[in-house]
């Protein structure tokens, strides 16, 4: 089986790599650009699996599909929300938010094993889909939350977030006075509704947010610890696999 990853971030493209290895495939080859695989698609037989970025260094990666027939499944992998993605994700294999879950890629990886097509892409509508995305730069992200309290409503300031977390099933904000309130939203709905460049899932217990880390540690296993100012319930450990990806956010 001939597998393929168009990641412009090579670090994101090497982990990726490593987690569709560990399920046992195998990933022939790694491109980077929206030219870098044109060249490539010219001049080699299409892939069985392909795993596409939507945004590259270069352009989006549908520019691809605009100049190559592609004989491909796809499995994208993009920082957008289900949302602008909902109109192709029936057409597609499946799409991973970044930052990519290993249950979730399992999921996606399965149901491509269990399809067995040669080229379910040829019938996304790409121009659709590009109509459908929103530019980053133009995306209205969360500035509020109301909370529910008895029978009044609370108003909570995205400054005023110290983090995001999950417990007993429950998602929690918790604010820089040391306060908890319980949210209708799960965490994976907050990573679409939160400005990336201001908050950074750490694990898939909590969402923090860069000006409320107050220190940075060592921890066991190539892990990172970080210390907020209030809260103390739990540890915060940055998990090991996205520790380069902190790094990146961080600056």
């Amino acid at each position: 089986m001939n597998i393929i990853i168009i990641e412009d971030e090579k670090p994101a493209a090497r982990l990726l790599q490593r987690k569709v290895e560990k399920l046992g495939l195998q990933v022939n080859t790694m491109l980077h650009s929206v030219e870098e695989a044109i060249n490539w698609f010219n001049s080699n037989q299409h892939p069985d699996l392909i795993f596409l970025d939507i945004q590259l260094s270069d352009g989006l990666s549908f520019e691809i599909f605009e100049q190559i027939e592609i004989k491909s499944a796809v499995i994208f992998t993009t920082a957008y929300d289900e949302y602008a993605l909902r109109a192709f994700k029936l057409n597609s294999i499946d799409y991973l938010l970044k930052p990519i879950d290993e249950d979730d890629l399992e999921i996606a990886v399965n149901k491509f094993k269990a399809r067995n097509v040669a080229a379910p892409s040829l019938s996304l509508d790409f121009e659709m889909i590009k109509k459908m995305l929103v530019n980053p730069m133009d995306r209205e992200y969360k500035k509020r939350f109301t909370i529910k309290m008895g029978q009044q409503l609370k108003m909570i300031a995205i400054e005023e977030v110290e983090c995001f977390y999950s417990e007993n099933k429950g998602t929690y904000l918790h604010t820089l006075d040391n306060r908890d309130y319980l949210l209708d939203n799960t965490l994976e709905q907050l990573e679409t509704e939160l400005d990336p460049k201001l908050f950074y899932r750490v694990s898939r217990k909590f969402i923090i947010p860069m000006k409320a880390i107050k220190e940075i540690q060592l921890h066991s296993n190539s892990r990172l610890k970080v210390i907020l100012p209030t809260y103390k319930d739990d540890e915060v450990i940055v998990a090991r696999e996205r520790v380069n990806d902190f790094k990146e956010w961080l600056g």
